[in-house]
């Protein structure tokens, strides 16, 4: 690796592969996989179950040796070395509390195993449990607390120390949405306040894009996307991201004309205007557009330049949102309101309107 990819990256891994032997041969958990994460970056590794994105962070963090490829943290090359030399923390899911230890006892346990002083010791575990949240409870038994609070004890316990990384296998997991909600606004604002790198393991897009500067979405052991949760969302580089983040309607489609802006698609016999993004588009090309649900506008007047027709079959109040099916010329569409501008009737005549750069091209699977 050049040196100034070692300025630049503070993980980096290089073609790293993970295989498991198993009856049917060998299991490629991670496959050739290149992965970059800045410091001070809120990173995140979202998939599926089967992804690939645990053993990743178990590459990161030394519990799983690669068979091919190297991990790099700060420019070094760590791929041999065992957890302990790396200077990364884990917080597990299960936070991996010791259960006959206080609060406090779990706090200054890295402290205690590097031979810390008493005194500074007692100084820095106060000064983290203060900033936790968890003063008054220093003398309790994790037994004794919330699963909230079991989890800030976790945080406390694994950045006391500052590591240059903390690796975060979903460690919300287990709590109910609300306090999940909460925890979540908490871990946020401590990434940003300590300015420390967090590579953040996650089913939960929406947990992903609230967290997260840049996101690695993860499939079969490959990438598929990195980028913002922006660009995640509103640029699909796959039908595949398109569909995992978020919901989305997509139809298949004939290239009509190709424009400087935009593009001309026919889907159905009818012309649409669609932004073809990093798209290489050909005039007869076959291609899929994508269009999320709450950006159709719904009503009878609208500048925007794609306009359809349609009845609405269906309609489903989910607080935020109404979410309604509607019939058109295109096919069923799944278009999604705020509650409260206008509540459209079962079997109602409706025009639906939204601009060509709402109208996405997926760019076609790549060739193996």
């Amino acid at each position: 690796m050049s040196e100034d990819l070692q300025h630049e990256r503070l993980v980096y891994l290089e073609a790293v592969s993970k295989i498991y032997p198993s009856a049917q041969g060998n299991v490629y958990a991670v496959r050739d996989l290149n992965l970059d994460v800045r410091s001070g970056e809120f990173y995140s590794l979202l998939g599926s179950s089967g992804s690939g994105k645990t053993t990743t962070l178990r590459l990161i963090g030394g519990f799983e040796i690669p068979e091919t490829g190297r991990v790099f943290i700060s420019g070094e090359e760590v791929t041999w070395q065992p957890p302990y030399r790396r200077n990364v923390h884990t917080v597990f899911q299960n936070y991996a509390l010791f259960p006959h230890l206080s609060v406090a006892q779990n706090v200054a346990y890295p402290l205690s195993v590097a031979g810390v002083a008493r005194a500074e010791i007692a100084q820095r575990v106060g000064e983290s449990l203060a900033m936790f949240r968890l003063d008054g409870l220093g003398e309790r038994r994790p037994n004794q607390l919330s699963g909230g609070q079991q989890q800030r004890v976790a945080l406390a316990r694994a950045l006391i120390d500052r590591p240059k990384v903390l690796l975060l296998d979903e460690p919300l997991s287990a709590l109910d949405a609300q306090i999940r909600e909460q925890v979540r606004q908490e871990l946020r604002e401590l990434q940003r306040r300590t300015q420390l790198t967090f590579i953040y393991v996650t089913h939960d897009q929406e947990e992903a894009l609230a967290l997260s500067d840049r996101i690695a979405v993860m499939n079969q052991g490959r990438v598929e996307q990195i980028g913002s949760p922006q660009e995640i969302y509103d640029r699909p580089t796959s039908q595949f991201v398109a569909q995992f983040i978020g919901k989305a309607n997509f139809l298949a489609g004939t290239v009509q004309e190709v424009g400087k802006e935009f593009a001309v698609v026919d889907v159905r016999g009818v012309s649409l205007q669609a932004d073809p993004g990093n798209s290489t588009l050909a005039t007869g090309a076959a291609m899929t557009l994508m269009i999320r649900p709450e950006r159709f506008q719904m009503g009878k007047y609208s500048t925007a330049q794609n306009q359809i027709a349609g009845k609405i079959e269906s309609k489903t109040y989910v607080g935020q949102l109404v979410e309604y099916q509607v019939s058109t010329p295109l096919g069923t569409l799944k278009v999604a309101q705020l509650s409260g501008r206008g509540d459209y009737a079962i079997q109602a005549p409706i025009q639906l309107a939204w601009n060509a750069s709402d109208c996405q091209v997926i760019p076609p699977p790549a060739q193996p």
